[in-house]
């Protein structure tokens, strides 16, 4: 079942209504900015969990300042309007949530000032990003924009024709996934996902300066490992040869999740197979992401309302 409803200038409407002209400014010139957001099905307890919305919504308004939009809305109404869509949808399946905010008005001219900004919110039905339990991955002969240009940190759409790039050019040779390096060679991230080594039992990962999206996904494992696990982390510039004397590595993201990766460039992480700290880790993070571990379940907002202990089904 895809979505029947978004939630389009101030309200919820049939996705027919949803609809925007070709001469919007966003459409025309990439002015928007987005977020992904997922919801997880927790069978057992027949509920769907929004995993951690409020912090994907501050960096939604972060990211509009910087194309200096501004909106009425705080992270806590947000997060509400996406509970009242999902009601709306009745999902009993994981869920991939698109918030976009992006320049409105019909004309012509490059510029951010003097023009309104709307807001929509659409969901889909959604499970793996990448296909296979393991990625096979290359480093990119596509650079990753620096931040003087299109600052990484926001989620802006015109952005992504970098990432789609560097995407299509690694699955048109073979490979699942690719790494994008800065301008002065370090490793930034996957195409659009955060990237971690491990070498001695210890996280390492690129600082937030090194032209990468400040991830949601990334902060909530980082936190994981230090406390569930016990395994510290450690950002700093990643060379690329680093990456083909990694014991282990993976992906993350909202939308890939955790993926572990087993090839760069054709050689193996490691010993070509998933690792066991990315294992643990992995598996950990899905239950936390399905509200299954009572420590964490602060990060997971219901959206069903708990039937009466006792109340008869239909």
């Amino acid at each position: 079942m895809s979505g029947r409803y978004a939630f389009f200038k101030g309200r919820i409407v049939p996705i027919e209504e949803a609809v925007i002209s070709v001469r919007t400014h966003a459409f025309n010139y990439g002015t928007g900015v987005f977020e992904g957001i997922r919801a997880y099905w927790n069978e057992e307890e027949q509920q769907l969990f929004i995993f951690r919305p409020r912090e994907h919504y501050e960096r939604l308004l972060a990211s509009a300042r910087m194309l200096l939009m501004s909106f009425p809305y705080t992270p806590d109404d947000l997060t509400r309007i996406t509970v009242e869509l999902l009601q709306k949808e009745g999902y009993r399946e994981d869920v991939y949530i698109r918030p976009i905010a992006y320049k409105a008005d019909e004309v012509i001219g490059v510029r951010l000032h003097n023009l309104k900004e709307e807001l929509t919110i659409w969901t889909t039905p959604f499970g793996h990003y990448i296909e296979r339990e393991a990625a096979h991955v290359m480093v990119s002969s596509w650079r990753r924009i620096n931040d003087n240009a299109i600052p990484a940190r926001s989620k802006i759409t015109g952005a992504y024709v970098n990432s789609a790039l560097a995407k299509s050019e690694a699955m048109l040779n073979g490979f699942d996934e690719a790494i994008v390096l800065t301008e002065d060679g370090h490793v930034a991230e996957g195409s659009a996902e955060n990237l971690f080594i491990i070498r001695n039992g210890v996280l390492i990962t690129p600082p937030v300066t090194d032209e990468i999206l400040e991830g949601i996904t990334r902060r909530t494992l980082i936190e994981l490992a230090h406390n569930e696990l016990g395994i510290p982390t450690v950002e700093r510039h990643i060379d690329r040869t680093e990456l083909y004397y990694a014991d282990e590595m993976f992906l993350c993201g909202t939308g890939v999740q955790l993926v572990p990766v087993v090839s760069v460039d054709r050689r193996p992480v490691g010993n070509g197979e998933i690792g066991p700290i990315t294992r643990r880790l992995h598996d950990l993070y899905f239950d936390v992401v399905r509200g299954k571990v009572p420590k964490y379940r602060g990060w997971c907002v219901p959206v069903y309302v708990p039937e009466p202990v006792g109340a008869a089904r239909g």
